[in-house]
């Protein structure tokens, strides 16, 4: 679980540090010498503050001291001492200025690279995740404030650390020359900044859980935004006319967040103006102590002007200590959405076989059932099913019959809820992943459309022969690519989609063919698997196009998941899926002559072509 906000001003001072340690590894993974560059500047300009107003100190008794000199040697030694001062604190300034700007920096350059790793970091853990994560819209929405917000948090932390060690370092160096004046000044200094942290820290935690509580709202804004201005989207917006529609609810979620957060910031400047009157108090409290001391003559004019800046820089740091502090709490809050990402417990791939013990045992569903999270009906219910290496098999059945659902449990997208799948005699949980999934060639009805050129979009079926163009050229042959291709302008070198320069654009039906190239590619995989792939073809094209597959698969099992009842007829095998559970199986002719649901549903579509 992400971490709440603690309840009291202690737990919540200690929870500043409870990600420091992952952030600060983190940011030393990313670059160690820039790590190293910013903790010394730190140090520097934590040191430096006090110093130079202590410097100032001595060189206003040098000026004063000259003013009220009895003879011209005592003159000349004073403007002698004001010189050296002057030089001392310039070389001071100069240093500390470097500090600064070697802190500015390396803060920029982390910054870019930080991000790139975060990013990284959680495009590697999504490459680890089922399925069913990115179904899932909770876990959803915790990808996506991993995204949002820890990119450039874990940087901000660590700035955050460095900047209180700065303060501190500052009010230990302050705080022991405030001390030569008097310890309750000393006091003063610190206890006035405490409720402004105590009242900051409140908000933060409240910024937090509005950030968190928000996340379905900021889902759906910007899945309004993809849709009103993706060209995939477009066309339907405006032909049904729903952009003021879609618009409107946009700037109705917008509405809602601005009222909270406005809210949320009018209280916060509110009391933290009230609460910076308590510190401005405190500080011309102290500034008319400072400065009665002197006409009294405890402390010189130099001393006077020295312990006001001292103070003055105090009250500073003591505001950028709690500052960052705050900051660091938030910070850790956010950070906790990150850590809740990376470290959620995905299954490991247990199996780590290439291949099975009976390689002509083909594949087997043996009772298998499946149903989605958070339903409560099976997609697949109690299904067993054998297709033998060679075997062409069709899949008949309704949307939500289980069609897609029994090839992703083949493909271990998902595992069964119950029952067993095997390959080649072995259980599909025992098979390594990877070479599992080189056995299966595979286009779903809602096939990818990458916005690469027209090569890359077919040879990635198989990334490991991506730059061999015969077989690129072969595939989109078998794919009846090939016609259109050619009259691209740069032929397989043609970038696709509309979102680079230059980008050409298909119809669905050429996608369609070009999807089918990129199954066609993957010549090693003794399962192919074609689900709804032409529905986007005329039926010539169809045709030509189940002769080629017909060759292609000699041999190696085929499944075709399909409406079109001229294309399911040239399968050996046929079973018809209603509701999870296979009604009917057997061949075309055995099908029709049982006159189930199969018979029905081939006769109704044969009507429509006579």
């Amino acid at each position: 679980m992400a971490a709440e906000p603690p309840s009291n001003p202690v737990n919540r001072f200690l929870s500043v540090f409870r990600y420091s340690a992952l952030a600060m590894r983190i940011v030393w993974d990313t670059s160690a010498s820039l790590t190293v560059v910013m903790a010394a500047a730190t140090i520097v300009n934590g040191v430096l503050p006090a110093t130079i107003a202590f410097v100032g100190g001595l060189f206003v008794d040098a000026v004063a001291g000259a003013l009220t000199a009895a003879d011209d040697a005592a003159v000349a030694q004073a403007r002698s001492e004001a010189l050296f001062y002057v030089l001392v604190e310039a070389g001071l300034v100069v240093i500390m200025a470097a500090a600064q700007r070697l802190t500015t920096v390396s803060r920029s350059i982390l910054q870019v690279l930080l991000g790139n790793k975060i990013n990284v970091m959680i495009i590697e853990k999504a490459l680890t995740l089922e399925l069913s994560h990115f179904e899932d819209a909770e876990y959803y929405d915790k990808l996506l404030r991993a995204r949002r917000e820890a990119s450039s948090r874990p940087l901000g932390l660590v700035v955050k650390t460095f900047d209180l060690m700065r303060d501190l370092i500052a009010l230990l160096a302050i705080g022991a020359w405030l001390f030569q004046f008097s310890p309750w000044v000393v006091v003063l200094l610190v206890f006035t900044g405490l409720p402004a942290f105590i009242a900051e820290a409140g908000f933060s935690g409240e910024a937090f859980r509005i950030m968190r509580r928000r996340s379905p709202e900021r889902r759906m804004q910007f899945y309004l935004e993809m849709v009103l201005t993706r060209e995939d989207g477009v066309k339907e917006v405006k032909l049904l006319q729903l952009g003021k529609l879609f618009l409107q609810r946009y700037v109705d979620i917008f509405r809602n967040i601005y009222r909270e957060d406005r809210d949320l910031v009018l209280r916060r400047n509110f009391w933290g103006y009230l609460l910076g009157l308590l510190s401005s108090a405190a500080f011309y409290f102290a500034y008319g102590w400072v400065g009665f001391s002197a006409i009294a003559g405890a402390i010189t004019i130099g001393q006077m002007t020295a312990y006001i800046a001292q103070f003055r820089l105090g009250q500073n740091s003591v505001s950028s200590s709690l500052t960052a502090v705050n900051g660091m709490y938030e910070d850790n809050l956010y950070l906790s959405t990150l850590t809740e990402y990376l470290e959620h417990e995905v299954p490991e791939p247990t199996g780590d076989r290439l291949q099975g013990p009976d390689p002509d045992d083909g594949v087997r569903f043996e009772n298998v059932s499946f149903t989605y999270p958070g339903s409560d009906r099976p997609a697949l219910d109690n299904v067993s099913l054998h297709i033998r290496p060679g075997e062409r098999l069709a899949i008949v059945g309704e949307n939500g019959s289980g069609k897609t659902t029994l090839i992703k449990l083949l493909g271990r997208l998902y595992t069964p809820s119950a029952g067993r799948i095997t390959l080649e005699g072995l259980e599909l949980s025992q098979w390594d992943i990877e070479a599992l999934r080189r056995k299966i060639g595979v286009i779903f009805q809602d096939f990818a459309r990458y916005q690469l050129l027209v090569g890359e979009n077919i040879g990635i079926g198989d990334v490991e022969e991506l730059g061999n163009e015969p077989q690129v050229h072969e595939a989109s042959r078998k794919g009846m690519a090939d016609v259109f291709i050619r009259d691209l302008p740069n032929d397989y070198r043609t970038q696709l989609g509309t979102w680079f320069k230059d980008g050409k654009e298909l119809s669905g039906g050429q996608w369609q063919k070009v999807a089918l190239s990129r199954a066609f590619m993957r010549i090693k995989a003794d399962i192919l698997i074609l689900d709804e792939p032409t529905a986007a073809i005329d039926a010539r094209a169809e045709a030509e196009i189940f002769a080629h597959f017909g060759k292609l698969s000699e041999n190696r099992i085929s499944i075709i998941i399909s409406h079109r009842f001229s294309t399911v007829r040239m399968a050996d095998h046929i079973i018809v899926l209603e509701a999870g559970s296979i009604r009917e199986e057997g061949s075309h002719e055995q099908l029709l002559r049982d006159d189930g649901q199969y018979a029905k549903l081939f006769k109704l579509q044969a009507k429509g072509y006579q």
